[in-house]
């Protein structure tokens, strides 16, 4: 639910972003005169937790829903009111306002002459957010009158498996959580009271960085709060190495005033590589890495979905399902390699075809090069145990599977540009700057799931084929990043003297 500008009016969701920082809570309702990047896949988790809320009120079938499209806020007060005065047992969105609170509840369900408050979240666990949400509610409804008697999280149950139409009750787990939020409750006019302060505030509160910016949540307004942290600083060290905000706190921001005895070897490392421009290779173990494999090499990625309700049968909630892959394949040292590919048609499920087609264009024997092997090895085994009889078949490909990213993961090659990462991301441009992510209109993993998701709900057969376009060539250079780099590697020119 989107915020109200202006004065201090709270909803649930900026008393949320109150708790996790004031500044936020300000600025949400104070928007600076800076530029944010958008985040269209906000939409597309705030889309999918609407449709696993609706599902969620098969859980109390019968009740009535309080919408909020086409009803203003007075309205929807006034519809949730009549409902519960007419004697309603179930009632869906139900809306309350109380001291300038604005809440929608999930799902209210009568109880004698009390309520029972049931939250719906698409997560697979009770989080400590989750409590403060639902005291939020509590304290709300409390303020109108209403009594409350419990207090449940109903959540994904991840170990369900689908077969045939969905299993409401199965797919959904109810954790009572009344104790816990009453806990929370006895501070909660505090916090308001608090948070009211802020926004009554002279202005944007001096409230520095720190990890509250990405607890329990990325921030929206982290570009605008971090716009004084210069690049090369102590937040590009990657790993857990040293505490970055107590550097921060003395003082020290720029990597080049960072006291190297203080990092990590890995960190040091990724210091004095960005500072001195320089680059590292270790020869002789790129060349054992090489040697492990063989040809005809098989360059392999898979583009996988995931979803809180499971779409097919044999799917639990959240299981990484291939839509998509991209296969490049070279007979012989320096070959100019072959590309396949495959993209499955919207609405169905793939696994089958998807797995038929690539193990046909797979020699047995062929070695099959990953870039996180990890990943691709989990998908061809959950596929090897979904259909039994392609099991053997799929499990000789996995036995084959080697791991282009091992010699970066491990730095035996290191450049510079990488920035400490071993992302494919990083690693094609530092090795291959021809080669880049750049303006592809899909440029990552996230991007092609999403996409994917808008295929299955195009109806227009140009857009659909344009999508389809965009998302073969983001998974194709997936592919080709593996051919180049490996010739990289492969060079004796890197091997011998790699410049920057």
């Amino acid at each position: 639910m989107g915020a109200r500008q202006g004065g201090s009016g709270l909803s649930k969701s900026l008393i949320l972003k109150g708790l996790q920082c004031q500044k936020a809570l300000w600025l949400a309702k104070n928007p600076p005169d800076f530029p944010l990047p958008e985040k269209p896949e906000l939409q597309a988790k705030f889309d999918l937790g609407t449709e696993v809320g609706i599902l969620a009120q098969q859980l109390f079938p019968g009740g009535t829903e309080v919408p909020f499209e086409g009803l203003s806020f007075s309205d929807q007060l006034t519809r949730t009111r009549q409902l519960i005065d007419n004697g309603a047992q179930v009632i869906y969105e139900a809306t309350f306002s109380f001291s300038a609170i604005f809440v929608k509840v999930d799902i209210l369900v009568r109880d004698g002459a009390a309520w029972q408050i049931h939250e719906v979240k698409m997560g697979t666990s009770v989080k400590d957010v989750n409590l403060d949400d639902v005291a939020v509610q509590h304290y709300v409804l409390n303020g109108c009158g209403l009594s409350v008697s419990k207090c449940f999280l109903v959540h994904i149950d991840n170990s369900y498996v689908r077969q045939g139409a969905i299993e409401v009750g199965k797919l959904f787990a109810s954790e009572d959580i009344t104790l816990k939020v009453l806990a929370r409750l006895q501070s909660m006019p505090q916090i308001v009271a608090e948070l009211r302060a802020t926004l009554r505030g002279g202005g944007e509160p001096a409230i520095d960085i720190g990890p509250h910016c990405n607890d329990p949540y990325e921030c929206d307004y982290i570009p605008y709060c971090w716009r004084h942290i210069p690049e090369d600083s102590i937040f590009d060290l990657r790993g857990l190495g040293v505490d970055k905000f107590a550097l921060y706190k003395r003082g020290i921001i720029r990597l080049a005033d960072v006291p190297l005895d203080e990092l990590n070897p890995a960190q040091r490392q990724q210091a004095e590589a960005t500072l001195n421009r320089q680059d590292a290779i270790n020869p002789q173990q790129v060349k054992a890495f090489l040697d492990t494999l063989w040809y005809p090499l098989c360059h392999l990625d898979f583009e996988t979905f995931d979803t809180p309700i499971p779409p097919f049968n044999g799917v639990r909630p959240y299981q990484k399902v291939p839509f998509q892959y991209s296969l490049h394949i070279q007979t012989e040292a320096g070959a100019e390699p072959q590309h396949f590919e495959y993209l499955a048609p919207p609405n169905v499920d793939p696994r089958r075809e998807l797995i038929e087609q690539l193990l046909a264009v797979i020699p047995a024997d062929a070695c099959v090069l990953t870039y996180n092997q990890a990943f691709e090895k989990s998908v061809l085994r959950e596929l090897a145990a979904l259909f039994p009889d392609l099991a053997e078949a799929i499990e000789v490909r996995v036995a084959n599977v080697r791991d282009l990213m091992v010699p970066f993961k491990r730095r035996d090659v290191y450049r510079w540009p990488m920035r400490g990462s071993y992302s494919i991301k990083e690693v094609l441009p530092a090795m291959v700057p021809e080669l880049s992510y750049d303006g592809l209109e899909i440029a990552n993993g996230m991007a092609a799931m999403e996409a994917y998701r808008d295929m299955c709900a195009l109806d227009d057969p140009m857009a659909l084929a344009e999508l389809r376009r965009a998302m073969l060539k983001y998974c194709r250079l997936d592919t080709l990043a593996m051919v180049r780099i490996l010739e990289g590697l492969q060079g004796r020119c890197l091997l011998v003297n790699y410049g920057p």
